[in-house]
């Protein structure tokens, strides 16, 4: 297994809180949609405060905060969705 951390703490950040995520706010705010917004901003927080978490080697907080990332995002997409 590779020791860089950094890589895939950065890789995280990126990917997962900016990309997929800040294209789900930007679908909620075109369509007017404040909840489903605040659900996508509190899913990129909580990823890119578990990039950080790959910094420091906490696997079991990183498997926490990735669970409540997704069930934001879910949260979010299920309020654009209807």
């Amino acid at each position: 297994m590779d020791d860089n951390f950094d890589k895939a703490g950065i890789a995280v950040i990126i990917v997962f809180g900016a990309l997929i995520l800040g294209g789900l706010m930007a679908a909620n705010l075109a369509i007017g949609d404040r909840n489903g917004f605040l659900f996508a901003l509190g899913a990129a927080f909580t990823a890119w405060i578990a990039g950080h978490v790959v910094l420091f080697d906490l696997p079991r907080i990183y498997a926490a905060l990735i669970g409540i990332a997704a069930l934001m995002a879910l949260a979010s997409t299920v309020s654009f969705a209807f």
